[in-house]
């Protein structure tokens, strides 16, 4: 019987852990930001600053935009705006000229550790 009891409370508690993982997964919460996550966010910063140096030489900055709303969708999807920021609409508003979204996603960068990447 006691090894009955014993075997009740590791599943109770294999339960628990599995249900506080699952809670975690569903809110977003992790222990930290990883490498990839940096990866990501400097990739991003890297095809922002690229399409804004197109912009202020007069280039042709199209592709560059299309690149730059590309890897804020990455952005988007793996959850890496920070606080309640809007990379992405901020980013598709900037390429289509608005000055107040570029400055939000130049900040975002800046936020991030990338800010000689952006203007």
């Amino acid at each position: 019987m006691r090894h009955t009891c014993t075997r009740g409370r590791a599943g109770a508690r294999w339960a628990t852990a599995v249900l506080l993982a699952g809670a975690c997964l569903l809110s977003g919460c992790s222990s930290g930001d990883d490498g990839r996550d940096d990866e990501t966010r400097q990739h991003y910063c890297s095809r922002l600053g690229t399409w804004q140096d197109m912009k202020a030489r007069a280039e042709d900055a199209g592709i560059a935009g299309y690149a730059a709303v590309a890897a804020a969708k990455r952005i988007d999807k793996e959850g890496l705006d920070r606080a309640g920021s809007h990379v992405l609409d901020d980013t598709a508003l900037a390429v289509d000229g608005d000055p107040d979204a570029e400055g939000r996603v130049a900040r975002y960068c800046s936020d991030a550790g990338f800010e000689t990447m952006v203007h």
